[in-house]
């Protein structure tokens, strides 16, 4: 059990001056950004990256991504940086976006998950920029929780899944965005989507020209649990992700239709996640709206701490409405996939199937 100590971010100098020393001697840092919280260390120390999984409980062939506090310190740790590489630095970072190259030698393969890439990110969180730029290393960083369970987008989410694992925890309350950075390979033929993010793939084609998805990446091929990587290139493509304790099913169909099917089979154990719109349909459970569809930012924005939220209500059971795929829509609605294990079904269905297993 390690002593974790605990700075706020508005204590600035104190802070900086702090987690230079913790990642320089090898040690670990939880520390804010604009999508969720990273648990941070040293990139170029293998041991720090290998301290990192132990603390998540993480796959080592999950590959973490390395956090830089300009473009210049990428430079060291590539073998090049291509022009498409350059236009999407200009245009989106410091920004929610990573980008995989390939790596230079002076990478370890314990940061790179045995891979001969790097996956790239300079994030815009104030406290984070900071603490890139004066901390003296890249920063290898997941998300600060342990493996599997949802991101962490609040200090004490933070301090429920890292205290005692972690030697310094930074404090900077809520973080603004809520689902991971997008990330995209320019390693291969062709741009390709890895992981959908805030920065959608129409920004992204309208920066570099034309961009690819990563068939693992599809709802059809989550739903189908189909194991289409064998050694992932970028974190949540092989590995179920953003998973609360209980079972979760993602309810797709009409409002009306979707409400009276959950109603039908709501308990005082069921966890409903629906919107603000849709509050008054239920009438059983544990309900908890995510944001309003007025602004899908703030069902992003909320998506990790309403799943985390049903955990500590104990509910047995998570029926989930679904939401529109456009825009930040299409990572909400990959991360929600990720939670539920492709459980996503019909509301008719889910009757149909409710009524043959338990009735």
């Amino acid at each position: 059990m390690i002593r974790t100590e605990i700075l706020k971010a508005e204590d600035l100098d104190r802070a900086l001056a702090r987690t230079r020393e913790v990642l320089l001697s090898g040690g670990l840092v939880a520390f804010p950004t604009e999508t969720v919280y990273g648990l941070g260390g040293n990139a170029l120390d293998a041991s720090a990256s290998r301290k990192i999984y132990a603390a998540k409980g993480r796959p080592s062939d999950n590959p973490l991504i390395v956090h830089v506090g300009s473009v210049e310190d990428v430079k060291p740790l590539v073998r090049e940086i291509p022009e498409k590489a350059k236009a999407l630095m200009d245009a989106f970072w410091p920004g929610p976006l990573t980008i995989i190259l390939p790596k230079s030698g002076l990478v370890p393969m314990e940061t790179t998950g045995g891979l001969q890439t790097v996956a790239l990110r300079m994030p815009s969180h104030p406290f984070a920029n900071a603490m890139l730029r004066n901390c003296g290393c890249p920063v290898a960083a997941p998300s600060a929780n342990r493996s599997g369970r949802p991101s962490t987008t609040r200090f004490s989410h933070v301090l429920e899944d890292l205290q005692g694992r972690v030697d310094l925890i930074i404090d900077a309350g809520d973080v603004p965005i809520g689902v991971e950075s997008t990330i995209i390979d320019l390693t291969g033929e062709a741009p390709t989507l890895l992981r959908p993010g805030k920065i959608t793939i129409e920004e992204l084609a309208s920066v570099i020209g034309p961009v690819l998805t990563d068939p693992a990446i599809l709802s059809e091929n989550i739903i189908a649990h189909k194991e289409l990587v064998s050694r992932p290139k970028a974190p949540g493509m092989k590995y179920r992700h953003y998973a609360p304790r209980a079972e979760m099913w993602i309810v797709s169909g009409e409002t009306e239709d979707v409400a009276e099917t959950v109603n039908e089979l709501a308990d005082e154990r069921t966890g409903i996640l629906t919107v603000d719109e849709h509050q008054d349909l239920y009438r059983c459970g544990k309900i908890l709206s995510v944001g309003s569809l007025r602004s899908p930012m703030s069902i992003a924005h909320n998506l990790f701490a309403c799943l985390r939220d049903f955990d500590t209500m104990g509910v047995t059971r998570i029926y989930s409405e679904d939401f529109s795929e456009a825009d930040i829509g299409t990572a909400i609605m990959n991360r929600l996939l990720k939670a539920a294990g492709g459980n996503e079904v019909q509301a008719e269905e889910l009757l149909k199937r409710t009524s043959e297993t338990d009735r």
